[in-house]
């Protein structure tokens, strides 16, 4: 069966909600803490399948309480994890968050397991049925490269989200495998440092070989570059309490969308729906939608 390939990150999430974000130095105090499963391969892993698509994960995790943990929500998911690597004394990774009363985050990782997934974890039958390939960059570059370049010898179209963006950009033997690249404003700004506007930004990048992009900017809606022009496409207006996730959300569903048949417009709204719905509860993947949820919006 044709199925969703998502390779990437597995953390969990130790959440603070706070008033408001703290500066350097600065304590802040009556907050709420919650743990929850995240991780950005992890969340768009589940936002696919709940968003309905067939979804195989290879990810790493750790013998540990937070890796269990984690295999627990896959099964519930749905999600393949026959690929799923656990690294005997390696601990599972977690990241700590906090979040504002506006739903905007700090983020810290500590990486632990994911470090350990390899070029030689990804194994050729994965790639065999994929209908697409989403990737992040969460685990080490080379993983990365290695399975898109995988993926685009055998014709699987690869959906790469490229957070968190690496200070030294991305290169261009990755880039030239990527159909369609998933950047918030900032990513796409941090990979094109030197352009003046973010339709400057994307024709460099589309310049290096990525097929299509699709920009996510928060209130301000996504906006579409393709070699034929662009399409801004508006927010759907929500009420944002937890924006952690949401960015995953996005190419979670976007892939779902995409491996449906849907024209890359219709299956940015398809995404942007299920986007704005994750942002109205907390969590990561806790918040992320099912399709009756997303078709009911549309």
């Amino acid at each position: 069966m044709p199925h969703i390939l998502v390779i990437g990150s597995t953390n969990t999430d130790m959440v603070i909600q706070a008033p408001t974000l703290p500066g350097p130095g600065e304590t802040v105090l009556d907050g709420v803490f919650r743990c929850t499963p995240g991780g950005k391969g992890a969340n768009q892993a589940v936002a696919a399948a709940r968003a309905g698509g067939a979804v195989t994960f290879i990810t790493a995790v750790g013998d540990d309480p937070f890796g269990a943990e984690s295999r627990a929500g896959f099964a519930a998911a749905g999600i393949d994890t026959r690929y799923l690597v656990t690294c005997p004394g390696t601990p599972s990774g977690v990241a700590l968050i906090l979040v504002d009363a506006h739903g905007e985050n700090l983020i810290a990782v500590a990486s632990g397991a994911n470090m350990r997934l390899t070029p030689d974890d990804l194994p050729s039958a994965a790639f065999t049925d994929a209908a697409l390939l989403i990737l992040q960059l969460e685990v080490p570059p080379a993983t990365v490269l290695a399975a898109a370049q995988r993926a685009h010898a055998a014709g699987v179209p690869v959906l790469l989200n490229p957070a968190p963006m690496p200070a030294a950009g991305l290169p261009d033997a990755l880039l030239r495998c990527v159909d369609i690249l998933t950047p918030n404003a900032g990513e796409l700004h941090a990979l094109v440092p030197d352009a003046e506007t973010l339709e400057d930004a994307a024709a460099q990048t589309l310049a290096r070989g990525v097929g299509a992009l699709v920009v996510t900017r928060g209130r301000a809606g996504a906006t579409l570059f393709t070699a034929d022009g662009a399409l801004t496409l508006p927010a759907h207006p929500v009420h944002a309490v937890d924006t952690v996730g949401a960015g995953d959300c996005f190419s979670g569903a976007l892939g779902v969308a995409l491996v449906e048949g849907r024209a890359l417009p219709d299956a940015a709204r398809f995404a942007a729906v299920a986007a704005a719905l994750s942002v109205t509860r907390p969590g990561a993947q806790a918040s992320m939608p099912t399709r009756a949820e997303i078709d009911a919006v549309r």
